[in-house]
């Protein structure tokens, strides 16, 4: 398949909105159109003749979220963004929840998937979604166009969009000294170089992705990375017809050494793609089994776009420093085992805005690093779980193919599938049955038990 160069993709957006067929709860503190009870503290000075002023570095899900809540909540706000088409080699999937809880319209959304593939080092094929209601879906999006359309609602609700490139920021001196940034600004007047330009401003978000130079700026520290490689292939017609609604899961050291390569469907095309952390010079290789291993599906396609991107294993080991906080890749939100990172992108670019928000008293005071804090206490009580639960299951399932077959057939079982469903589409902790969890544990004991027995005979063959 040859590799040709495309300029981004514009999106299928339309001005009908779909009606929506199902209701997702927002949850009390995060109602559109809330004001946030506000608690300053009794030290914060009120501001004299202007608002707070917050820079958001970054305009992706984190940043465009950010961006919104502070502006539409009395912030004099500003995005930064350098790359306002980029297109991250993202899988694109996004949880139910998501759609209701951020407002989300339904044509953004290239394919609304409904099965799944999970499929074994030995190409044993599980199909999954069976557990799945009639209105319940896994959205699948392409980022150029959800990041265009946040960084937009952030635009509508007051914030000030700058395509920019940030370069660095000078620390305050004294509590009461702004933070001054400086970024080179493209308008379309100065050619393709750009005018170097300061800003002042009260507190920083950085939300500019594993490589965050804010985080660079304030010592935040560095994390494991993994390499993400992805294609956009555009497959025939009568091939795109099995994706419609499907995507697949491809597992095995061939593919990945610690972690999965993926089909998965968007608007004319399928992106095909893998990751690593252990292997990184290995990507193309692992990319090209990823490929080999789904070619009779997408046999005849053409790779039209190619790309490669850091993603963040763990969080930094410092994400907030005096008035500048780290959200999304930034912070090192992305989940093991699956990978996950635009849902908590965009919830902890949120929580941020809501933690100044609340702390300034709607822009009206200064904030501090204690209100900032507010921000990381919720996020970690709220999620560190799930993060920890999901290193764990990487741990045990991904470190043979042995044990991705286990994985495998335990994907077959339908309790496993209600349950992963459920926390994924829902991002709640579902309730279990306490006999259905004891079958689950002594059918995962089983599974692990066959898998070790057939990794050790796999070792005497080798020998």
């Amino acid at each position: 398949m040859a590799s040709i160069a495309l300029k981004s993709f514009t999106g299928l957006r339309h001005s009908t909105p779909e009606p929506s067929h199902f209701h997702v709860p927002l949850p009390l503190p995060l109602a559109r159109h809330q004001r946030f009870k506000v608690s300053a503290s009794k030290s914060s000075p009120k501001l004299t003749n202007r608002n707070l002023r917050v820079a958001v570095i970054g305009g992706g899900p984190a940043g465009g979220c950010a961006a919104e809540t502070l502006a539409k909540n009395g912030i004099e706000t500003f995005l930064i963004e350098r790359k306002m088409d980029n297109c991250k080699p993202c899988g694109g999937a996004i949880p139910l929840c998501m759609v209701g809880e951020f407002d989300l319209p339904v044509d953004i959304i290239d394919r609304k998937v409904t099965k799944m593939k999970m499929i074994s080092p030995s190409n044993v094929a599980v199909d999954i979604g069976q557990t799945l209601k009639p209105h319940e879906y896994i959205g699948m999006v392409r980022r150029e166009v959800l990041d265009a359309y946040l960084r937009e609602r952030a635009e509508k609700n007051g914030a000030r969009v700058i395509n920019g490139l940030f370069l660095k920021m000078d620390l305050p001196k004294n509590k009461e000294q702004p933070y001054v940034l400086h970024f080179t600004e493209y308008d379309g007047k100065k050619g393709g170089l750009g005018e170097k330009k300061t800003l002042e401003v009260d507190a920083v978000i950085g939300a500019d992705g594993a490589n965050s130079k804010v985080a660079k700026s304030i010592n935040a520290g560095d994390y494991d990375y993994a390499i993400a490689f992805q294609e956009r292939v555009r497959i025939p017609d009568e091939k795109m017809v099995y994706y419609e609604n499907l995507a697949e899961m491809y597992v095995g050291d061939d593919v990945s050494p610690d972690f999965y390569g993926w089909v998965f469907p968007k608007c004319d095309h399928v992106a095909v793609g893998t990751g690593t952390v252990t292997h990184k010079g290995d990507i193309k290789k692992f990319q090209l089994a990823t490929r080999n291993r789904a070619k009779d599906k997408i046999l005849g396609g053409k790779i039209i776009r190619v790309e490669a991107h850091p993603i963040p294993e763990h969080p930094r080991p410092r994400r907030l420093s005096d008035r500048v906080a780290l959200v999304g890749d930034a912070a090192g939100y992305v989940t093991k085992c699956s990978g996950e990172g635009i849902y908590f992108a965009a919830k902890s670019g949120r929580m941020c805005a809501e933690a100044i928000v609340q702390g300034s008293e709607n822009g009206t005071r200064m904030i501090d690093e204690g209100d900032l804090r507010n921000y990381l206490d919720k996020w970690d009580k709220t999620y560190w779980p799930t993060y920890k639960v999901l290193d764990v299951l990487q741990k045990v399932f991904y470190r043979s193919n042995p044990a991705r077959e286990a994985f495998v057939e335990m994907c077959a079982d339908e309790y496993v599938q209600k349950m992963t469903f459920d926390s994924y589409l829902y991002k709640k902790v579902a309730p279990g049955n306490p006999l259905q969890d004891l079958k689950l544990a002594v059918n995962t004991i089983g599974s692990l038990v066959r898998a070790n027995a057939l990794r050790n005979e796999m070792e005497k063959l080798r020998v």
